[in-house]
């Protein structure tokens, strides 16, 4: 797969990048040398290969699942403006 000039402005305008002519055109080379690079990483074989998180083998840290209130509603209210019972108190907007 190759990129001409037109599809890089084309991906940065879709990006919203500002791009001009000589930028495209450099640009069009690095991407031309990416893609270049994933068609060879496609070409490996990778059957019996199991996935991977990591390159050293570990097991995920996990912690015992408790529901709480926080403790920190009292906190959490501090600065608001109005407070009843750890609520926010908001104006009346609809009628």
């Amino acid at each position: 797969m190759s990129v001409d000039i037109a599809t890089v402005k084309r991906v940065a305008r879709l990006a919203r990048i500002a791009v001009d002519d000589a930028d495209a055109e450099r640009m069009t080379g690095e991407l031309n040398a990416i893609l270049g690079f994933v068609e060879q990483l496609n070409e490996v074989d990778v059957t019996g290969v199991e996935p991977m998180v990591s390159v050293t083998p570990m097991a995920m840290k996990k912690r015992q699942d408790g529901v709480t209130d926080g403790g920190k509603a009292a906190d959490i209210v501090a600065n608001a403006p109005a407070t009843a019972e750890n609520f926010f108190l908001v104006p009346k907007v609809v009628e």
